[in-house]
């Protein structure tokens, strides 16, 4: 195709005008791709030159069908303002309507406007209508309401007269006759029924008082409590068109009841005094199970069913004595007896077949459900403050007991003895006494109180015990010894029985074998001040060759000792055996001390011969004191003799070892002093005397055995004379 061709394919323009721009850029989008698209078709069908004769064909080709184009848009374009000349005749139409409706509506609300200005007009007119109602109704009425406040007076008058019944039937009338009033007169209120809430309100509280007085009315007039109660039942079915709040006279009447229980049993607490808590107690013991059995038996039958009185009278006297025994709580700190019977009826009288668990009273009455009337912490409180005031008590009482009992040992004459001779005191059992009955007491409330009483008794028998101590004299030992060790030791079974710990006693026991050790003390120290002067002399050369001096020592001892015979076992064997060790260890002492040396072995064989002897002569004192003879220390001189008897020197190797295992704590000082008291050693036997110490290990003490030499001073060995460069032998 040549450019002539394509030009007269291009659309021409007429010359002057001008070409609008798109109105969107889609639309010169969608043109430039249809004119390119022409483009291409003309350039593909006219590319050759032999389809150029066919260019009339396609042109004619064309031009019908623009016309049928063009044809086709004027019948669109036609039929478009066929249907705008439609639309525009329809909407000529529908403002004419609009015109019309709007003159209507202009026209109705002017005859509004003067309907409501002639309703204005009519308004006294209704007025007069109503109050021609009102005063009709009441022409209706009047004979009624003429009636009315004689049936108020009525009403009243049986209300006072408590015929309940009859007074309720009487005030529903006149309320019935206020609702009907009510209506007519538009909710009117009329002065003529202004006394029927004052007379309601009466009569509400005479139900009240019936039923604060059930138990009373119930055994001496029960139809006025069946009356109280039907009234309060009846009305709480009522019901009104009034604007009225609803009595519920039904909560009333409940509420009545309980607080006519609280205010006869518990209306006041018991005043603070001896004797009063208790009394107070033993009243509502007696009380209250003759009031649950009254409300079973005589109230129960007044009212309807689903009261379940005798579970209300169960729940309101149980919660009405937990809330006063709280309250009794709150006072300052009760006594000791107020506490424990506090204590014990709470947790069992109460409770208990004789109250509130009788086998008279119905399954309704079991108050074992319900929350405990003291509480872990009430209990805890009043256990606390129970031990606290005894403690205080048996400490004063104890005390006086032991100043008493002081002064008494402390007089000059004889102290009182029992049957068999032995001195007596009954401090002893009283004390414990007192202790266990304590303890017994607190054994009736619970385990825990008895528990804590137990170790307060035995913590005041140790204090008691430490204060005997304190004040024990001289003239007290041998009634003191027999008093506070034999007699309590045989009694303190009674402070331990089957539940307390092993080893609870270990205080006490601790605080008497204290005493008994004191006690021997004080016995020893006056032996030792008669015996001391007489040991000065031992050993001596009279020691040698007579006995008079250990025949004084044992006469003294046998007369020192002559008044244990008052005295009890075991404390006598003790004081005896203390005694005899007393006297070996002093006999001992004087040996150790080098006052004399043997001359020769006639003097070793008077002085062995004395030591066994002296060893049988207080072996005998004490038999005959009563001193078993097994626990005697006196052996221990013959032991001794032995060593002092021995012929060869060289041998005394054996016997000091010997001497050794019998008795452990003999030391080289002791050995030394007994081999001064030969006086025929050499310094080389000495040495191999003492080396036989050393051999081998420690023994152990024969059992039962206490220690001896231990206990036993040497004298200090004289200072050195000698100068460095001399010779020492």
């Amino acid at each position: 195709m040549d450019s002539a061709a394509k030009d007269k394919m291009q659309p021409t323009i007429p010359p002057g005008s001008s070409c609008p721009g798109p109105e969107w850029p889609e639309q010169e989008r969608a043109e430039q791709l249809a004119r390119g698209a022409a483009l291409k078709w003309a350039s593909g069908i006219f590319y050759r030159p032999e389809q150029l004769a066919r260019l009339g064909q396609y042109r004619s080709r064309e031009v019908q069908r623009t016309c049928s184009l063009e044809a086709r848009i004027k019948s669109v374009v036609q039929s478009y303002l066929e249907g705008v000349k439609t639309g525009v005749r329809q909407l000529a139409w529908a403002l004419e309507a609009m015109q019309g409706a709007r003159e209507a509506l202009s026209q109705a609300h002017g005859l509004l406007r003067g309907m409501a200005e002639a309703a204005q007009t009519l308004e006294p007119v209704r007025e007069q209508v109503v109050q021609h109602k009102q005063l009709w109704a009441l022409s209706q009425l009047l004979p009624r309401l003429r009636a009315v406040p004689a049936a108020v007076a009525h009403t009243q008058t049986l209300i006072d007269a408590q015929r309940l019944l009859e007074a309720y039937v009487s005030l529903r009338e006149l309320e019935q006759l206020q609702e009907e009033t009510w209506a007519p007169l538009g909710g009117l209120e009329l002065p003529v029924f202004e006394g029927l809430g004052p007379l309601a309100e009466a009569l509400g509280q005479a139900v009240e008082a019936a039923a604060g007085a059930a138990g009373r009315l119930a055994r001496e007039d029960p139809a006025l409590l069946v009356a109280a109660v039907r009234v309060a039942e009846v009305d709480a079915g009522r019901t009104t068109s009034l604007e009225q709040a609803p009595r519920d006279w039904r909560q009333r009447c409940l509420r009545a009841l309980q607080e006519g229980l609280e205010r006869i049993h518990f209306g006041t607490l018991p005043q603070p005094g001896p004797g009063a808590l208790a009394e107070w107690l033993e009243a509502l013991r007696v009380a209250l199970p003759a009031e649950l059995a009254t409300a079973e038996a005589l109230v129960a039958p007044c009212c309807p069913p689903h009261y379940k009185v005798v579970q209300l009278w169960a729940h309101t006297l149980h919660s009405s004595l937990r809330r006063c025994l709280q309250q009794l709580l709150e006072r300052p700190e009760l006594g000791a007896a107020d506490t424990f019977t506090l204590l014990q009826w709470a947790l069992h009288v109460y409770l208990g077949p004789e109250m509130m668990g009788s086998l008279e009273l119905g399954p309704e009455a079991d108050v074992s459900h319900l929350e405990p009337l003291l509480t872990l912490e009430n209990v805890e409180q009043l256990e606390a403050t129970f031990v606290a005031k005894v403690q205080a008590s048996v400490t004063q009482w104890l005390q006086k007991v032991l100043d008493g009992e002081a002064a008494e040992w402390g007089r000059e004459q004889e102290p009182d003895t029992d049957p068999s001779g032995f001195y007596h005191s009954p401090m002893p059992a009283i004390v414990l006494q007192i202790l266990e009955e304590n303890i017994r007491v607190a054994s009736m409330v619970s385990e825990s109180l008895q528990q804590r009483v137990h170790d307060m008794a035995l913590s005041e028998l140790s204090a008691f015990l430490r204060r005997a101590l304190g004040i024990l004299e001289m003239e007290l030992v041998y009634q003191g010894l027999g008093m506070c060790k034999s007699d309590h030791s045989s009694s303190l079974s009674v402070l331990q029985p089957d539940w307390v710990a092993p080893g609870a006693l270990a205080p006490v026991e601790a605080a008497l074998d204290e005493l008994q050790r004191r006690i021997c003390r004080l016995v020893l120290e006056a032996l030792l001040l008669e015996l001391q002067p007489l040991f000065a002399a031992l050993p001596s050369r009279q020691w040698l060759s007579s006995p008079e001096l250990l025949e004084g020592v044992c006469e003294r001892t046998a007369r020192f000792c002559q008044d244990f015979r008052h005295v009890r076992n075991p404390a006598v064997q003790l004081l005896l055996a203390e005694a005899e060790r007393t006297v070996v260890l002093q006999y001992l002492r004087a040996l150790m001390q080098g006052r004399l040396v043997c001359r020769g072995a006639d003097e070793r064989t008077q002085a062995a011969e004395r030591l066994r002897q002296d060893a049988a002569q207080l072996r005998e004192l004490f038999l005959g004191l009563g001193l078993e003879e097994s626990v005697q220390c006196a052996p221990v001189l013959l032991a001794l003799r032995e060593l002092l008897n021995l012929r060869d020197p060289t041998l005394l190797g054996l016997e000091v070892a010997g001497l050794r295992q019998q008795f452990p704590d003999v030391s080289e000082e002791h050995v030394s002093a007994l081999l001064d008291l030969r006086g025929d050693v050499s310094r080389e036997q000495r040495l191999a005397a003492l080396s036989s110490l050393q051999v081998g290990p420690q023994p152990s003490p024969p059992t039962g055995r206490r220690a001896l030499f231990s206990l036993v001073p040497t004298p200090a060995p004289p200072p050195s004379s000698c100068l460095p460069s001399g010779s020492c032998a």
